[in-house]
């Protein structure tokens, strides 16, 4: 059996980036079945929801111009996060 080719390892990859949902589970953000989202919350505590706004911001921005309806479909999942996040610390506080 010979060993996969440069190109055919990039095709192969790609195919399988079209076949997966990149907006709820981009297989490039998880190594190791670790989320980067999941680092990224435990790594900034507090700041994650800045982080969050953030990201809402820049998928909104650029829609129009690169992405499209993917864009969108990205920001709604980080205000879906924030949504999630701010609703666990008002329960957390009663």
């Amino acid at each position: 059996m010979n060993p996969e080719s440069y190109e055919q390892a990039l095709k192969r990859m790609h195919e399988e980036a079209d076949a997966a949902d990149m907006v709820n589970r981009p297989p490039h953000y998880n190594q190791s079945g670790i989320e980067c989202i999941d680092a990224i919350a435990a790594a900034t505590e507090e700041g994650y929801e800045y982080y969050l706004q953030g990201n809402i911001i820049k998928y909104l921005w650029r829609y129009r111009y690169k992405n499209g309806v993917q864009d969108l479909q990205k920001a709604s999942w980080y205000l879906d996060q924030l949504i999630k996040r701010l609703g666990d610390n008002d329960d957390a506080k009663r």
